[in-house]
């Protein structure tokens, strides 16, 4: 399977479930929803000096190669992977080498691979971030010892979510990838590459920050925070629906033709999708949209239940998952189209259309698939590449009809396929 047609589901230990044990629990639900491969969040001890919270961050690391005794062993979280990869899911883990916690393992063994302030102390280049510091990748032996760290994780598990990749050198990253392979040839790449705005702000401070274009080369998967910017704007009133398309569109001339963006509305950093859009016709037009458009769709940890309240990093905040999930079944129909061949190997289109509708299609040979998303919500009567006829809307079975080139919604969003 490519990775444009897998969906991706981002779990945070301690928040869902709270241990391995828990997560392994939940593995068939996640296999019946369609999820193809899990992302674990940092897997590790945290560390105890300058802690935020009561718990502290997951990524205030204090040892890279020991597992969180709260989440439970080594055993645990081996026994956590086997039962994924029996049921056909991939995992990825949270791989957070920028920076460690200030008492880290290494810290304590290796200072001279850590950053010092212009003092001689420990600290960091990102101001809020006071509850770790950073490494230094000028120190060469400390490109092994992470390197040799990935290896060994790389027995476990198929892949790496590597956090803010652009703040690591890309040479790194490129000698990452080629031991690495000997170890796993088939392991999975994904960059959490950083907004416009970030990448800016560092450089500003005469720091190295790769660009999505750069870390293609080392990557298979760059998040989606090029344009994040321009759909918040949209999300929130300040942007037209207009710029977040042509924010779209310039990712089919700048990267690659083989890229693959992590699609996703929300993540463990950002707002929730259901606290930008309480109404729920509007979420669905955008959880459709997210499946539809050219990428791997991320599902972070109880999104299927619309809950809209993001889990703090710091403290105890369980994730509520009570009853039916309000769109286990459109997510189900979702996951399923992704797999469709058309997803990874179409050609791609996208437009946006008067009251806010975005009009998408794929096409290969003679198949095609073309989606109507009210990104509001409204009803439209919207033109579309088909000839006249009668089409059903795979996320609602319902048959529609498409007259003199147009098709008309109601504000739900529309599937069709061929």
């Amino acid at each position: 399977m490519k990775l444009r047609n897998m969906t991706l589901y981002s779990i945070f230990v301690r928040n869902d479930g709270g241990t391995f044990a828990a997560v392994e629990r939940d593995l068939p639900r996640l296999k019946a929803l369609g999820v193809d491969a899990i992302w674990l969040m940092p897997i590790h001890p945290i560390g105890t000096e300058k802690r935020k919270g009561s718990l502290g961050s997951p990524y205030a690391i204090s040892d890279y190669r020991a597992i969180n005794p709260e989440f439970g062993t080594m055993d645990d979280f081996t026994h956590l992977c086997d039962a994924a990869h029996a049921l056909g899911l991939k995992v990825l883990i949270d791989v957070v080498y920028h920076h460690t916690s200030p008492d880290s393992v290494l810290r304590k063994t290796h200072p001279e691979y850590f950053y010092r302030k212009p003092d001689g102390s420990f600290g960091n280049h990102v101001g809020d971030w006071t509850d770790i510091i950073d490494l230094d990748f000028d120190a060469k032996p400390l490109w092994d010892e992470l390197i040799d760290t990935l290896c060994f994780w790389a027995n476990y598990v198929d892949g790496f979510r590597c956090d803010v990749a652009p703040l690591v050198p890309l040479g790194f990253w490129l000698e990452a990838r080629r031991r690495v392979a000997g170890v796993r040839s088939d392991c999975i790449w994904l960059a959490e590459s950083v907004e416009h705005g970030f990448i800016r702000y560092n450089r500003a401070q005469g720091l190295a920050a790769l660009s999505d274009s750069e870390l293609y080369q080392a990557f298979d998967i760059c998040y989606d925070y090029d344009i994040y910017e321009t759909y918040l704007a949209y999300a929130q009133g300040r942007g037209t629906l207009a710029d977040y398309v042509a924010a779209l569109e310039r990712q089919e001339s700048t990267y690659p033709a083989d890229y693959v963006k992590l699609r996703f509305t929300e993540n463990h950093d950002r707002l929730r999708t259901a606290f930008l859009f309480p109404d729920r016709t509007v979420r669905e037009n955008w959880l459709s949209w997210t499946f539809f458009q050219k990428g791997m769709p991320l599902l972070y940890s109880g999104q299927e239940w619309a809950p809209n309240h993001t889990p703090t990093l710091f403290d105890p905040d369980p994730i509520e998952k009570n009853g039916e999930p309000m769109h286990g079944q459109l997510l189900k129909t979702l996951i399923a189209m992704k797999k469709d061949p058309l997803f990874a190997d179409g050609v791609y289109t996208l437009e946006a259309k008067a009251r806010d509708v975005i009009l998408s299609t794929w096409t290969m040979g003679e198949r095609k698939a073309v989606g109507v998303f009210s990104m509001r919500g409204q009803s439209a009567a919207v033109a579309v590449p088909l000839a006249d006829g009668c089409y059903r809307n795979i996320l609602n079975g319902r048959d529609y009809p498409v007259d003199y080139g147009m098709i008309s919604t109601a504000g739900e969003p529309i599937i069709l396929m061929n």
